[in-house]
């Protein structure tokens, strides 16, 4: 990876004239549509740049630059809305949207909940959050780092073959603007190297991959380290078997128990809560999980995956508890779904920032990955889950899985061809324990989870 003085890096780094451009575009359009008879506007404008670069074999597969833009605008005439948006910031193409949003809204039925979100809320505090890292790497150096990291991984004995290597850099601005006066900009870098290998032979193959997913080039591990873990893990897999149908405790994997917080999050969110499509429907200030559990979203974490000042609506973000002692203390709502509901937005318009899980004031002894085995004793590893077996209506769960079978806290074989079955609402009751190994490269932070029962369909 070069390096770069941040003198050098502030010279070529015109991010900041950039916002301030999309800001001016964005506040003209929105004084033009007020003029145009809109009671109120908004708009969302980004511009995206990135380098992707897949190297398979040691050969180059794909060099792929981008810069992307959009802007978004939304008019609202009394309650009745219409939205419209370009990839063209041209004054001619800025216009042809506007008059088309207004369009569409003269001819919307009105919708009592329609609107902008309170201007009381408007965040007004907007201190750096250490998520703009640009990666000052070319398209050689790019090359050469998947070329590395593919190598790492393939000199491995008993890798076979490689699905290849990816390195992508990625950088994006945004202005999010409405006829409050707000006026809010944000900027931030998403980088991530990724390997895909394949072991085995004729009598049986397995796949496996790692990535890295991080704000700053700095963070990542290094490229050796990258190609050993995906080797490790897909050598592990090989002569994987089934399992007989039992019922058992199941740990997920860290980068899998951010899912089934992710399921939490699909039942707690304003749009299935309104449309009655949740199995936590009327759950506020009723348990939903162990006692000595809490889940906290942490929006401003420097250099956070999630962090933000604001949500989608300009609303400010906060630190708040999502479940308190186990009790569901609250839903994650926008304006538009908390006014459905008869509720106030808790600042999550466009998603969840930063979720924290972690024991509350309750004594809950912590372990990492070794640990949290011996606390499974003997049970199912989960290591991959595929399907869409999830229902938020009625909480049933069921998907194909992989994973470990492992005995008296230690990983006895591989798995695979399995389904893995409960009801979400018994699988959150039933959470033993949360593991200190705590995955990094998500907006939601967890360790492993090892829940008491689940069924394992096999052979």
């Amino acid at each position: 990876m070069s390096e770069v003085t941040s003198q050098d890096r502030s010279t070529r780094d015109s991010s900041q004239q950039d916002l301030d451009r999309l800001a001016e575009l964005a506040e003209d359009v929105i004084r033009r549509a007020r003029a145009a008879g809109a009671s109120q506007a908004e708009v969302a404008a980004s511009i995206d740049s990135g380098l992707s670069v897949n190297v398979r074999l040691g050969e180059v597969e794909t060099v792929e630059h981008t810069r992307d833009r959009g802007f978004g605008l939304t008019v609202y005439f009394g309650q009745r809305k219409g939205s419209a948006s370009t990839a063209d910031l041209h004054p001619d193409s800025l216009q042809a949207t506007l008059d088309q949003a207004c369009a569409i809204a003269r001819y919307t039925e009105e919708d009592p909940a329609a609107g902008l979100a309170d201007p009381a809320r408007m965040a007004d505090a907007f201190p750096d959050l250490d998520t703009w890292h640009p990666w000052d790497i070319d398209t050689a150096q790019a090359i050469e780092l998947g070329i590395a990291i593919e190598e790492a991984g393939r000199a491995h004995a008993g890798i076979t073959n490689s699905d290849g290597a990816c390195v992508q850099a990625g950088q994006g601005l945004s202005v999010y603007a409405n006829s409050h006066g707000f006026v809010g900009r944000e900027r931030g870098t998403r980088h991530s190297l990724s390997l895909s290998l394949i072991a085995g032979d004729d009598d049986g193959m397995q796949r496996d991959y790692w990535y890295d997913s991080v704000r700053a080039a700095g963070d990542f591990i290094s490229a050796r380290a990258l190609g050993d873990k995906a080797a490790q893990r897909t050598l592990a897999r090989v002569g994987a078997r089934s399992l007989s149908t039992r019922q058992c405790p199941v740990l997920f994997a860290p980068e899998l128990a951010r899912g089934l917080i992710g399921h939490l999050l699909s039942a707690v969110s304003g749009g299935a809560l309104y449309r009655q499509a949740s199995f936590l429907l009327d759950h506020v200030g009723k348990p939903v999980m162990p006692a000595w559990l809490d889940i906290n979203e942490r929006p401003r974490l420097p250099r956070g995956q999630g962090s933000a000042n604001f949500d989608a609506e300009g609303v400010a973000t906060c630190d708040s508890a999502l479940v308190e002692g186990g009790v569901l203390a609250r839903y994650v709502l926008g304006s538009y779904s908390a006014r459905k509901l008869g509720l106030a937005s808790t600042g999550n318009a466009g998603g969840i920032h930063n979720l924290v899980v972690e024991p509350g004031s309750v004594d809950q002894s912590r372990h990492d990955f070794a640990g949290m085995l011996q606390r499974l004793g003997t049970g199912l590893l989960v290591t991959e889950v595929m399907g869409q077996g999830v229902s938020t209506i009625t909480g049933d769960y069921s998907r194909g899985a992989a994973g470990f079978w492992v005995e008296n806290g230690v990983i006895a074989y591989p798995v695979e061809e399995i389904t893995i079955a409960a009801n979400l609402r018994d699988m959150f009751a039933g959470i033993v324990a949360v593991g200190t190994d705590v995955d990094p490269r998500s907006h939601i932070l967890t360790g492993s989870i090892l829940l008491e029962r689940m069924t394992v369909a096999g052979e």
